[in-house]
């Protein structure tokens, strides 16, 4: 605001709609890019990052073994009896119907863990880190890293049909938050280290660093930016690397099918369409199963339990169901399973999945989701020319991946992570492609995002480059704005500008070398004449006034008009000699997205066939 001793841009109180305009105004004329111009921003706090992301990928290994470890100690507990961290299948048990109880008492524990602990190791971990990434400015508690890992331990080792990456993924990304929060970052470079701490757990449970990147891009940034990217980059590489020192290195299902003959074209649409509508089968009843949990008239503490019987039943029906199964997941590739037992074990581990999900337990989604696929692509292979079973088995794992997630590029890599079979790459980029054009088709969301919006919060995953970020102030602005003088006095400026035949709002005021000293407004004038203030030089102090400058973003102007709650701003030559050279409206920000609707909605026939008759 306007005084003697402050100086001013742009009063708050101006209304939003008031522009400056003349003659020379050119909304979209071209202009000469200043010589630092970059294709990308270079984030000042950059090597930080990077350097603090390399320690978060190295964290990730170990809290990826203590994982692993936990659930393997848990099984060995509950379906052995015995205190080991030795691998066993809890398929291999001779409890007899006794196991039916085992997950109902796992349940219960993780169920007391989240109403007396923390309410947020419930659920696979990826909708929870996005809505902290997007809600919550990327804070997690040390609550959260210490009973995530420990709660799904203790499900998934009595039997949960779960996996490791939806635990780990939440704890790499609280050990990431929580150094970033150590460090008083900003919540941007919060969410960088987040994201590099879940994506290095992945990294460091599958042995995909190159996945774990893209499900980044896919799920979690919510950006493409060199700030973000390259920090997840490191981590994820750093995590690649350490591995070996904690786990075995290696794919974990190593497998090589052979080349696929021109068919192969008609059975990879099939499996994809297949794995699609499987897909949001499995997302529409795994919601209308939480739905009915919603309506028990039982606290939420007991879900989890409730949840649990049924898992007992499915696996005392179905054993190889029960656990993380990487092993059954390891016999479907290699197509060791019959049609009838794939079929068996494709229905049961559906159906405990969806209901143990639904009831708000602790666990992940990706290893279920892999044996489900697995399991289609067993039982379409008979039908499917083009490739033998342990193919189908591999793509119909991936596109179902791909449906669910609704990322179509990481289940693609991660499945090539996962085998290192090169020789699928094509049949999984169709049918990845087909499975997740099917599902965003008939799904207005994927099942990372469905939680989010039925707590009110709806997330759009179309990125596409800000036409603000495209355009600078120097295309946008108005040239040669009308002006002030300082040594004008207050009245001669009243009846001037702001008289019978005012055409402005407000107008720059510049000294002698044109250099601007801020804007005045009718109100600032009134309140001037107010105080016995003589010429409008006495309005402004020595701090220099709120500029723009021509070489900036439409975006970066548009930030510092939300952050001072300003209407308009001069535009200087530099920020030195601070030289009018034009004028900045609200208004003129919205100039770009008319460009980007025409380019949307204006259809035009470019080329034309043929001659005209005459």
């Amino acid at each position: 605001m306007a005084s003697a001793s402050q100086p001013t841009t742009q009063p708050a109180s101006l209304p939003a709609s008031a522009q400056a305009s003349n003659a020379h105004h050119s909304p979209l004329a071209p202009m000469a890019l200043p010589e630092h111009a970059r294709d990308f921003a270079r984030a000042p706090g950059l090597p930080r990052l990077i350097a603090l992301a390399a320690v978060i990928g190295f964290c990730g290994v170990p809290a990826a073994w203590l994982l692993l470890n936990l659930i393997q100690g848990f099984t060995n507990l509950f379906f052995y009896q015995t205190l080991s961290f030795a691998p066993h299948s809890p398929a291999g048990n001779t409890l007899g119907a006794v196991v039916i109880v085992l997950p109902v008492i796992g349940g219960l524990i993780v169920g007391a863990m989240a109403r007396f602990g923390s309410d947020k190791i419930r659920g696979h971990g990826i909708p929870e880190a996005i809505e902290a990434i997007l809600f919550g400015k990327s804070k997690m508690s040390p609550r959260v890293a210490v009973l995530k890992p420990l709660s799904s331990g203790i499900v998934i080792g009595s039997g949960g049909p779960f996996g490791a990456e939806g635990p780990i993924i939440m704890t790499g990304g609280a050990i990431g938050s929580l150094i970033a929060q150590y460090f008083h970052l900003s919540a941007a470079e919060r969410k960088t280290l987040l994201v590099a701490g879940a994506t290095a757990g992945m990294t460091a449970v599958f042995g995909t660093p190159v996945a774990a990147v893209l499900l980044a891009v896919e799920l979690l940034l919510f950006e493409w930016r060199p700030r973000s990217l390259l920090p997840v980059i490191v981590a994820c590489a750093v995590a690649g690397f350490a591995r070996p020192l904690l786990l075995e290195a290696g794919p974990l299902f190593p497998m090589t099918t052979p080349a696929v003959s021109p068919i192969a074209l008609v059975s990879c649409v099939i499996a994809g369409v297949c794995a699609g509508l499987l897909s949001a089968g499995m997302s529409r009843a795994l919601y209308a199963i939480e739905d009915a949990f919603h309506k028990l008239p039982v606290h939420w503490m007991w879900w989890p339990a409730i949840g649990g019987l049924a898992v007992g039943v499915g696996g005392y029906l179905e054993p190889r169901a029960l656990g993380v199964g990487y092993d059954v997941i390891a016999d479907l590739l290699a197509g060791h399973f019959t049609l009838h037992a794939a079929a068996a074990l494709l229905l049961v581990k559906a159906l405990i999945w969806a209901i143990a999900l639904g009831s708000c337990t602790s666990g992940g989604v990706l290893a279920p989701l892999l044996m489900i696929g697995a399991g289609l692509g067993t039982l379409l292979a008979p039908i499917l020319p083009g490739g033998d079973i342990t193919l189908w088995a591999l793509v119909c794992m991936a596109a179902t991946l791909a449906g669910v997630l609704g990322a179509p590029l990481t289940a693609i890599v991660f499945a090539l992570g996962l085998t290192h079979d090169v020789n699928a790459l094509l049949p999984l980029l169709l049918t990845c492609g087909v499975s997740y054009g099917v599902t965003i088709w008939i799904m207005p969301r994927s099942i990372m995002t469905e939680k989010i919006a039925r707590r009110g919060r709806h997330i759009h995953r179309e990125y596409g480059v800000d036409p603000l970020e495209r355009l600078h102030v120097g295309e946008l602005m108005t040239r040669e704005p009308e002006a002030l003088v300082a040594d004008m006095t207050i009245d001669e400026a009243a009846q001037r500008a702001f008289g019978a035949t005012q055409r402005h709002r407000a107008y720059p005021v510049i000294d002698a070398s044109r250099a601007v000293l801020g804007m005045v407004d009718r109100q600032a004038l009134t309140r001037a004449q107010e105080q016995g203030l003589q010429t409008l030089g006495q309005l402004y102090g020595v701090n220099p006034p709120l500029v723009a400058l021509p070489s900036e973003t439409g975006r970066i102007v548009s930030a510092r008009f939300a952050a001072h709650h300003l209407e308009r701003l001069p535009v200087v030559s530099d920020a030195t000699s601070r030289k009018l050279v034009g004028i900045i409206s609200r208004s003129d920000l919205v100039k770009p997205a008319e460009h980007w609707r025409s380019e949307e909605e204006v259809r035009e026939r470019m080329l034309h066939l043929g001659r005209k008759r005459r």
